[in-house]
């Protein structure tokens, strides 16, 4: 198990470590901020299902699955010379097959054998994943936003409360989503744009170490 899958593994570990650090630290600094507001601490457990803590995880998941399914898409129709992150402009790559072809292969993941709807389905199935799982994270965003918002106010005397749409049509929501789109679409840029000169030998991100700075993919 590990030797196929390593790679996963790690990243999840990694992942699980962060989050937890990331709810640990901010377990820590919400409590500070409320002694300095002269309230009482919140247990850890509490933390977890408050909307300071939601907001913060929903709004970052947002902008890294709106990364990744952009990525994904606008490399199908995109091109950029010498990036080992695009396609070549002849056409000769593998992932521009038409899948019907390979209708009768016995290894073919079984959308393929059986065409129709389902391919077409399966054909867009990876952007399409992404696109939910952005949905999902920025709807998160705007509830968990929208009662921290709520919140707030009601802590400093106002009487206004909103809800997820409501907090969508606020500056504060979209402030939050473009200062971590910005970041995410910066980093997509800077490994397109560095491997066209830059290597990194045995990663699969990059283009053979020999190879000339003009060669498209990998």
């Amino acid at each position: 198990m590990w030797k196929n899958n390593n790679l996963s593994i790690v990243l999840f570990g990694l992942f699980a470590f962060s989050l937890a650090g990331h709810s640990y630290a901010g377990w820590k600094t919400y409590n500070e901020e409320r002694q300095q507001e002269g309230q009482s601490e919140v247990r850890y457990a509490a933390f977890l299902q408050s909307s300071e803590f939601g907001e913060t995880v929903f709004e970052n998941w947002e902008s890294e699955f709106l990364q990744m399914g952009f990525y994904v898409i606008l490399t199908v129709f995109l091109y950029q010379k010498g990036s080992s992150e695009s396609k070549k402009h002849d056409g000769t790559d593998e992932v521009d097959e038409d899948p019907s072809l390979h209708r009768d292969d016995s290894q073919a993941p079984a959308p393929v054998r059986r065409g129709g709807w389902i391919l077409g389905l399966y054909k867009n199935s990876l952007s399409l994943a992404f696109l939910l799982m952005f949905v999902a994270s920025f709807v998160g965003h705007a509830v968990a936003g929208a009662r921290r918002y709520s919140e707030e106010q009601l802590a400093h005397g106002s009487a206004e409360t909103v809800g997820a749409l409501g907090y969508m049509g606020k500056p504060q929501f979209w402030y939050e989503s473009f200062q971590n789109w910005q970041s995410e679409f910066l980093a997509v840029l800077a490994i397109v744009v560095l491997s066209i000169w830059l290597r990194q030998w045995g990663s699969p991100e990059s283009k053979p170490v020999h190879a000339g700075h003009g060669e498209t993919g990998s």
